[in-house]
């Protein structure tokens, strides 16, 4: 049976002990999709997108790394990290905006959720960047791709 690993025995929320895991190489990918539609995807320019913010993706992948290197500071019961590395890719398939963020440690305990801030925060900084262009900016879905390390691997097709 499966339990919830934020949950104490007498039904609060608590941090997960780690102290007696084994330190081992950590990766995960998530991915976040941003359907940008006709009227932004017209200022597509190259593999950018410039208003007058500056360019948008670039900023987004800044803001994704900050992002992800803080994830203990946004989610309660998060880990601190110090993260071996950070990669965020934008690649735009039709009206969207395809955001890959992966990261890695040597640790205790798995970086999905620095890898899920990442890619969230870069995609709230795209629709952020340009909202004055449009309104219909959808964030549709954020997952995790792919893990490894800890008790078993992950993969999505």
């Amino acid at each position: 049976m499966n339990t919830l690993s934020h949950i104490t025995p007498d039904g609060n929320p608590g941090m997960v002990d780690v102290g007696a895991k084994i330190v081992s190489r950590r990766t995960a990918r998530a991915r976040s999709l941003v359907t940008l539609g006709p009227d932004i995807m017209q200022h597509l320019t190259g593999t950018d997108i410039q208003t007058k913010k500056g360019p948008v993706f670039q900023t987004a992948i800044i803001a994704g790394t900050m992002a992800a290197k803080r994830t203990d500071d946004l989610i309660p019961l998060c880990h601190s990290l110090g993260l071996d590395n950070c990669t965020i890719t934008i690649t735009t398939e039709d009206d969207e905006a395809v955001i890959d963020c992966t990261v890695s440690t040597e640790g205790k305990t798995g970086v999905e959720m620095e890898a899920l801030v990442g890619a969230s925060v870069a995609a709230l900084t795209i629709y952020d960047m340009c909202k004055a262009l449009s309104h219909d900016i959808v964030i549709r879905e954020t997952k995790l791709m792919e893990k490894t390390g800890g008790k078993r691997d992950f993969k999505r097709d």
